[in-house]
């Protein structure tokens, strides 16, 4: 179902907010459909155009190249599909920025774990829908009523 277009701006900023409580996604590089997993992404709240994943170096994502995320939020009221390109990222403040004791229990090499891998999804176009209809819109669900005007500007096509 395709809703009505909603605000880009605003479906935007529901969608950062959202991944900033659960940043998790199913990563997927185009050329490799059996490589979609579920990855954490590591985010900037400064950078929107691109977040970073830790990963390894001999892992199917070490290739990089066009990529597909999905992302559904804690609340199950934000739903993305983006595109993007992954690229490695050499940037060793970036790497110090996003580094944690999360990722670190995967790495017991610490920062300079040989087979590490940092890598950055520039982001490009996503699409992002609004679940969140409302208690209103829930009820006439209940009842089979019709929902379609409720859904009205609860999706987007844009660019991140």
């Amino acid at each position: 179902m395709k809703y009505s277009d909603g605000q880009p701006a605003e479906m935007k900023e529901k969608f950062w907010k959202a991944m900033t409580h659960s940043p998790f996604v199913m990563l997927q590089l185009d050329h490799d459909p059996d490589s979609a997993a579920p990855m954490t992404a590591q985010l900037d709240k400064d950078a929107d155009s691109a977040i970073w994943f830790f990963t390894s170096k001999d892992g199917r994502y070490a290739s990089g190249g066009a990529a597909t995320a999905n992302f559904e939020s804690k609340g199950h009221d934000v739903f993305a599909r983006f595109a993007g390109t992954l690229v490695e990222e050499t940037d060793r403040a970036r790497l110090d920025k996003q580094w944690n004791n999360f990722v670190e229990a995967w790495y017991p090499g610490g920062k300079t774990d040989p087979n590490l891998l940092f890598l950055r999804m520039d982001l490009g176009d996503a699409s992002i829908w609004s679940g969140d209809m409302g208690l209103l819109a829930t009820a006439k669900m209940a009842l089979g009523m019709s929902v379609r005007e409720d859904a009205s500007g609860q999706y987007v096509e844009t660019a991140l």
